[in-house]
């Protein structure tokens, strides 16, 4: 049985839904929205070049988790996912979901992005398993801290060794589908690496090993 793993941020999606999360927040006024705005394009910038502090990041994406009430955050995410998710959901992406699910293939969405924000995109798509950065719960309310490892870069490698322990699996066939350089970690693991509408760092690469380059846009 093969594995098939994708990335979710402008692979998947037409966008990045941290960044749409962010926007959305600013829009409806939940948070400042000039300052987070720069401050959310400085990590953005920063996640580009390969030199993003992730725990920092996370603790500026995190904070205003922990200043709401469940109810509150999950009826904000449902109108997040109207405005911003719906819209860039990719007819491409769907077809290749469907190609390797019609394989027998289990499908696997691995990505940085919190899970807060992610397990709803995942279930848009219809794909059970989902490896995301796991913000902690305490008492019912998100502390603002991470929970174990952070699935971003080298990161995604531990979560998903992890993932294979926990779930019995050790599969020999695998393909993973990602549109960025901080995703090579994991593209160097697997059996059929996919650049998907890459960024130039992993487009060069790409071309240098004779990995395959498509787009869904």
């Amino acid at each position: 049985m093969g594995l098939a793993i994708f990335d979710l941020d402008n692979t998947l999606l037409g966008g990045d839904s941290d960044t749409l999360w962010g926007e959305f927040l600013s829009d409806h006024g939940y948070v400042d929205g000039p300052a987070h705005r720069a401050k959310h394009q400085r990590y953005y910038e920063d996640y580009l070049a390969g030199r993003l502090d992730i725990y920092e990041f996370l603790r500026f994406q995190l904070h205003v988790l922990t200043q709401h009430d469940m109810d509150t955050l999950l009826g904000w995410r449902e109108q997040y996912l109207r405005e911003k998710i719906r819209p860039i959901l990719l007819s491409k992406a769907r077809e290749r979901l469907r190609f390797h699910q019609a394989q027998g293939h289990t499908l696997l969405i691995i990505t940085a992005t919190n899970r807060f924000i992610t397990e709803p995109i995942a279930r848009l798509y219809g794909v059970e398993h989902l490896i995301a950065t796991e913000p902690e719960i305490i008492d019912g309310r998100y502390s603002g801290e991470v929970a174990g490892t952070p699935s971003f870069a080298e990161g995604k490698v531990i979560r998903m060794e992890k993932w294979l322990e926990q779930h019995g699996l050790d599969f020999k066939e695998s393909w993973f589908y990602s549109d960025s350089h901080n995703d090579l970690p994991l593209l160097n693991e697997v059996t059929h690496p996919v650049a998907v509408d890459p960024d130039k760092v992993l487009a060069a690469e790409a071309r240098r090993k004779n990995w395959p380059i498509i787009s869904w846009r």
